[in-house]
């Protein structure tokens, strides 16, 4: 089946506005969720029949500039601006993109190794956990397993004590898979994922069909861990230059704070049990 990835998020960013978020006056009974089809014509500066086309997928090749403007009338960050590029055909100044690597490099492991007292991990872009740390392994400890952090959010049960705000984790998280969606929508990993988050949650179906798009940068992160109690962490991403599609992502907490202790004693535990073994 031929899907219309560029329609399908026009339709969906068209619903999220009112007329009032665009500076219209609304008038008479409306049948529609959010802004006409018309509307967004519009304020794009478009013909509307042009407009209908794109969405309905019987235009697959408007112009940066139709892109542009879309872009300014349905109010997109930069996120999601350039995700709008991606699916009409590629980011200015972006050459088509190849599948991400999945293999981390020795020098990468390495890297991260040398940090002992912050978790650090690599990400794929579908949020497959490629390689960590130490201190990362014992933060994502609670995980069965700590493999993909959609299916760590949405399908393992300690995930809603986890993160302390769990919604606000479970959007960030299905809005990277949407960004995701934009570099390659017909990866085979991609579609088998969401496949299975969209049968075994609901939640995430419902913001799925939202189609918000994020890429991961820096943000503050409040968890609870089992052993250690809360954590107040920021995180920073990194893009792997020699390893397109892949992010290393560091944890951070306050030098000498209650987080940074807890931290000390989450990577001494770890420690302790790897010298040990498991018990018998």
């Amino acid at each position: 089946m031929d899907e219309n990835h560029l329609g399908d998020f026009l339709r969906a960013r068209r619903a999220g506005l009112r007329p009032r978020d665009v500076g219209m006056v609304s008038h008479g009974t409306r049948r529609v969720a959010g802004l006409r089809r018309e509307e967004v014509a519009v304020l794009a500066g478009v013909n509307g029949d042009y407009y209908t086309r794109l969405e309905q997928g019987r235009e697959r090749n408007p112009s940066p500039q139709v892109l542009d403007a879309l872009a300014r009338a349905l109010r997109l960050d930069t996120d999601a601006r350039a995700h709008l590029f991606r699916l009409a055909g590629g980011a200015p100044g972006e050459a088509p993109s190849a599948h991400a690597a999945e293999e981390v490099s020795p020098e990468l492991r390495q890297l991260m190794d040398g940090y002992p007292h912050t978790p650090a991990f690599v990400l794929s872009r579908t949020l497959d956990l490629l390689a960590a740390n130490a201190l990362a392994e014992a933060l994502f400890e609670p995980f069965e397993p700590a493999g993909n952090l959609a299916r760590m959010v949405f399908l393992d049960p300690a995930g809603r004590a986890f993160y302390a705000d769990w919604e606000g984790a479970a959007q960030a998280t299905v809005a990277n898979l949407r960004q995701a969606a934009g570099f390659d929508p017909d990866s085979p990993r991609l579609r088998r994922l969401v496949g299975t988050l969209t049968e075994h949650s609901a939640d995430f179906t419902r913001l799925w069909k939202a189609h918000a798009v994020r890429g991961k940068t820096q943000d503050a992160k409040n968890l609870r861990h089992p052993e250690v109690g809360a954590l107040a962490l920021t995180y920073q991403a990194f893009d792997v230059r020699d390893a397109p599609g892949q992010q290393l992502v560091i944890y951070h907490a306050e030098p000498g704070g209650p987080s940074a202790r807890a931290l000390d004693l989450l990577g001494t535990l770890h420690a302790t049990r790897r010298r040990t073994g498991p018990r018998g």
